[in-house]
């Protein structure tokens, strides 16, 4: 411990090291639950790049674990520290470098707030689309970490095809620079695309540049009401398959919308099973609405709402943004799934995530990003009992088990971490598995990077 933070002293501000227990333990965990940490050595803030080269090169000398940190706002623990690590947090590195209108591009430090981003671009006429539900705490480090993604990944994308090139300090302090900044770029490996998503494990990500598009109109929002939630989704596989491209198309089960209701006072009517979202920012989205809208009536609604204005179409929105929050509300803790499937397989992972509520009799309430399959089914329960806390592990096990036999995969924007370990080696197989970890040796040979994570 001595001949670490004397070595990393001699090349760190003062106030780049945090050795207080008191205060070091703050920086042990992520927000997700059931997820071992260890006890961090040291925290460590770097401002500069040269200061992350010093960090790292000092752990490779001594052969210590570094946990790479943003905001500490993921769900899987792929924050979480290791016993003895220093924890390598990238807060302070949160310079927004460039804004190029002509070349749409950002190039940002990796402690950059998404939303602070988002609304520096904005007054450029420019737009950032990623925007994870945390995107007014969360950094566009984290967000490259984990490829995160958000509502508006129905008609934009997630994180991963925002990203065009990154410098990277690798785990024995070297510099890579990967990518490029022009539109167009095939040189070699697509080693930007590999770090993203990488969640620490492959090097410490210490600047971005980021793709930009025209800022674009304001956005109209439909609600519509189902009976059932196998209805709403025949709704969603309708309006894709006719074509259209909404900015966003959100929904949320019965039991979230009994929880936002009693939270908010929303006035939703408690018959509704299911809630349908749809959101066009085109030149002319009255006209889309009305069509999607018709699609809807058709598939089962029992009302459809369109937004007259943007103010209209903030209130509408209200609901799915208090999902969360009126969820969190209902038990003492929540997990929180992250399970994408095929869209033509949404109803039956909301009908089976239903059976599995009843099942483990707990609570567990879905929101969907409808428009690319993402589920969140919420699990809520009483952390204080025990019982009730295997059966919460159980059901979240069991739908990651059910995503997987619908054509899914385990995780669509919240990462692998320590949570999903264990999935992440049955999705992929031995012989994946077997690729990906020598992808990591090669890169982190010692095995000092974020180690726990992932595999």
């Amino acid at each position: 411990m001595d001949e670490l933070l004397n070595r990393l002293r001699a090349g760190l501000p003062a106030d780049a090291l945090i050795t207080d227990p008191d205060v070091t333990v703050s920086y042990a965990h992520d927000a997700a639950s059931f997820c071992e940490a260890g006890t961090p050595a040291v925290v460590a803030l770097p401002r500069t790049v040269e200061e992350v080269q010093h960090i790292m090169r000092t752990a490779t000398a001594l052969r210590v674990p570094v946990v790479p940190q943003g905001a500490r706002t993921g769900l899987s623990g792929g924050a979480n520290a290791s016993e003895g690590c220093v924890v390598l947090s990238l807060t302070r590195m949160d310079r927004i470098l460039e804004i190029n209108p002509v070349d749409r591009v950002a190039v940002v430090e990796p402690g950059v707030i998404n939303a602070v981003l988002s609304r520096a671009v904005a007054e450029q006429g420019l737009y950032y689309p990623p925007d994870p539900s945390s995107w007014e705490m969360c950094t566009i480090g984290g967000n490259i970490g984990t490829a995160s993604g958000g509502l508006c990944c129905v008609k934009y994308g997630v994180t991963a095809e925002y990203v065009l090139g990154l410098d990277v300090v690798l785990a024995d302090g070297r510099l890579l620079t990967t990518g490029r900044r022009t539109a167009k770029g095939v040189a070699g490996y697509d080693l930007t695309r590999l770090f993203v998503g990488s969640e620490g494990t492959l090097g410490i990500v210490v600047r971005a540049i980021l793709a930009l598009r025209p800022k674009p109109p304001q956005q109209l929002v439909l609600a519509a009401e189902f009976p059932s939630a196998a209805a709403a989704c025949d709704a969603v596989c309708a309006i894709m398959e006719r074509g259209h491209t909404p900015s966003l198309l959100e929904l949320m089960d019965r039991t979230t919308l009994h929880a936002v209701n009693r939270l908010g006072n929303m006035g939703l009517p408690e018959s509704t099973e299911a809630l349908l979202l749809a959101a066009f920012d085109t030149p002319d989205p009255t006209a889309d609405l009305a069509a999607v809208g018709e699609l809807c009536t058709a598939a089962g609604a029992t009302q459809v709402v369109p937004a007259e204005d943007a103010a209209e179409s903030e209130l509408l929105l209200q609901a799915r943004r208090m999902s969360l929050t009126a969820l969190e509300a209902v038990k003492s803790a929540t997990m929180i799934d992250d399970v994408c499937v095929p869209r033509s397989r949404l109803a039956a992972m909301l009908d089976g995530t239903a059976a599995i509520a009843a099942k483990y009799e707990l609570t567990i309430g879905v929101c969907v990003h409808a428009g690319d399959g993402n589920t969140h089914p919420v699990v809520c329960f009483d952390h204080q009992d025990p019982d009730e806390s295997r059966r919460a592990r159980e059901s979240f096990d069991a739908i990651m088990a059910l995503g997987l036999e619908l054509g899914g995969t385990i995780t669509g924007e919240h990462g692998v971490g320590v949570l999903k370990k264990e999935w992440l080696a049955r999705e992929l197989g031995p012989v994946g598995v077997e690729l990906q970890r020598s992808i990591r040796t090669a890169f982190d040979p010692l095995g000092i990077l974020n180690p726990g994570k992932l595999f």
